[in-house]
C-alpha cells in the first residue's frame, strides 16, 4: 500500500507512475477522499475538546448555583456526545473508503525499470552458459516422462481434472531431489533460515502481501473455514513480521521454505495445457528477505544471485531479464526474471522471479522497525523470489539432460539425493 501523504505531496509523479503501468490518474480522487477524512477528523477532535470544556463548565455553574446555565450545558454535552457517537462511525467509513481505494493501487516502479507493456519489452541483463548441442530432435518433458512411465496425466485428470500430474518412480524421486538440493543450498550456503509454514492462511495474510482484494479469483479458498491455500510461500514467510516492530540491528531477516503452492490459473485458459509447466499444484522453494530501506536494492541483487546459483550448479543455460513496468507484478518496484532454456520447447521459460517491494507490503502488514537512537519507526522493506520453481526445474533437467535413447542423465549435484543414480531409465 502506498503512503497517502506521499501521494498528496507528489500528485503529478504518482499519476505519471500509474500511467507507466497503463492506469488512469487517481491522485485527485485519493486526495479528495483524504480531505474528507481529515476534515471529519478535525470536526471530531473539536467536538471532543468542546465536550470536555463544557463538562467542566457544568461543574462551575453548579457550584455557582446557576442551574439554568448548567442545564443548558448538559443539553449541549448530550448533543455533542450524540454527534461524536455518530461521527466515529462515519470516521470508520471514511477511513475504510480511503484504505479500500489505496488497496487496489499497484506499487510505484523505480525510475530505472524499463518502459513497456508486456514481456516483449523486457530487457536482457545477462546470460549464463550455452544452449546444449543435441545430435537428435529433443523431446518435451511430458513425452520423456510418459515414455519412462514417470508422468501420468490421465490418472491425475481422473482424480483432479486438468492441470495436475501424477509423478512416479525415478521421476518422482528426481523432483524430490531437486527440492531438497535447493533448500539445502539456500540454508547451508546462501544464508537463509528454513521455515515450514502453514499452507492455509486467512484473509489478512493475503491482504498483507497484496493478493487480496484484487486477485482473489487467482486463489483457492475453503468457503467453510475461510482459509486460502497459499499461492506461494511468500505469503506466510512475509507475514511472519506482520504487526511486529523489529530492531534495525536484526535486519536483514532471510527465510526460505520448500512448499506446495496452489493457483487457480484463472487467467491462463488455453495456455500451456500440455505437460506440467502451468499446474494448479506445484512445489517451489521461496526466498523472502525483510530489510531496512537502505539495504533493499543490494538485497535484491543478492537474492537474484542466490536463485541463479541453483541453475549454475545444475549446469543449466539461462538468461536474466529486467521486467518492464507492464509485465511487473502488482506489489513490485523492480523485478528480475530468470528464464531457463528448454530444448524440447526451443524456448526460454521463466523459472524464477525476484522482486523488491519497498515498504509496500510493510504498510499493508503494519510491520515496522526501529533504528537505535531514533524516535520514529519505519516500515520494513520486503523482497521475495523463487529459488526456484521445482516443477519447472524438473522440466529443465529432463529436457536438457535427455539422451537420444530417451533416458535422462542425472546432474552430478543431484546424485547424492538419488542414492548415486546416474541415469534415469537406463
Amino acid at each position: 500500500m502506498l503512503d497517502i501523504k506521499w501521494i498528496r505531496e507528489n500528485q503529478e509523479s504518482f499519476d505519471a507512475a500509474l500511467a507507466k503501468r497503463g492506469q488512469e490518474p487517481r491522485a485527485a480522487h485519493l486526495v479528495e477522499l483524504d480531505d474528507a477524512r481529515r476534515s471529519h477528523t478535525t470536526k471530531l477532535q473539536e467536538a471532543q475538546q468542546r465536550r470536555n470544556s463544557a463538562s467542566k463548565e457544568i461543574g462551575m455553574a453548579m457550584g455557582q448555583g446557576d442551574t439554568e446555565k448548567a442545564e443548558a450545558l448538559k443539553s449541549e454535552v448530550a448533543e455533542i456526545k450524540s454527534f461524536i457517537h455518530n461521527g466515529e462511525e462515519e470516521q470508520r467509513k471514511l477511513n475504510a473508503a480511503l484504505e479500500d481505494a489505496l488497496a487496489v493501487i499497484p506499487n510505484i516502479p523505480f525510475e530505472d525499470v524499463p518502459l513497456g507493456s508486456d514481456e516483449a519489452d523486457n530487457v536482457l541483463l545477462h546470460t549464463y552458459g550455452e544452449k546444449p548441442l543435441k545430435n537428435f530432435e529433443p523431446k518435451e518433458h511430458y513425452e520423456l516422462g510418459e515414455q519412462l512411465g514417470g508422468m501420468d496425466f490421465e490418472t491425475a485428470a481422473k482424480m483432479s481434472g486438468a492441470r495436475f500430474v501424477l509423478l512416479k518412480g525415478q521421476i518422482a524421486r528426481l523432483e524430490r531431489a531437486i527440492g531438497q538440493f535447493m533448500i539445502d543450498l539456500h540454508t547451508q550456503e546462501n544464508g537463509y533460515t528454513e521455515v515450514s509454514p502453514p499452507l492455509l492462511v486467512r484473509d489478512n495474510a493475503l491482504y498483507g502481501t497484496g493478493q487480496l482484494p484484487k486477485f482473489g479469483e487467482d486463489q483457492f479458498r475453503d468457503k467453510d473455514t475461510g482459509h486460502w491455500m497459499i499461492p506461494t510461500a511468500e505469503v506466510p514467510l512475509t507475514n511472519m513480521v506482520a504487526g511486529e516492530t523489529l530492531a534495525a540491528a536484526d535486519l536483514p531477516m532471510r527465510v526460505t521454505a520448500l512448499t506446495y503452492c496452489f493457483r487457480s490459473e484463472a487467467g491462463s485458459a488455453g495456455r500451456d495445457t500440455a505437460g506440467m509447466l502451468r499446474q494448479h499444484q506445484f512445489q517451489k522453494c521461496e526466498l523472502v528477505s525483510i530489510t531496512d530501506e537502505d539495504s533493499s536494492m543490494e538485497e535484491l541483487e543478492r537474492m537474484r544471485e542466490s536463485a541463479e546459483k541453483v541453475l549454475k550448479l545444475l549446469g543449466l543455460h539461462y538468461r536474466v531479464v529486467t521486467l518492464c513496468v507492464g509485465d511487473m507484478g502488482f506489489g513490485a518496484r523492480k523485478t528480475y526474471d530468470i528464464e531457463v532454456w528448454l530444448p524440447g520447447q526451443d524456448a526460454y521459460r521463466e523459472i524464477s522471479s525476484c522482486s523488491v517491494c519497498g515498504d509496500f507490503q510493510g504498510r499493508r502488514m503494519n510491520a515496522r522497525y526501529r533504528v537505535e537512537g531514533e524516535k520514529a519507526l519505519k516500515f520494513v522493506h520486503t523482497l521475495n523470489g523463487s529459488g526456484v520453481a521445482v516443477g519447472r526445474c524438473l522440466i529443465a533437467v529432463m529436457e536438457n539432460y535427455q539422451n537420444s535413447d530417451g533416458t535422462i542423465t542425472v546432474p552430478e549435484v543431484l546424485r547424492p539425493y538419488m542414492n548415486g543414480l546416474e541415469v534415469i531409465g537406463a
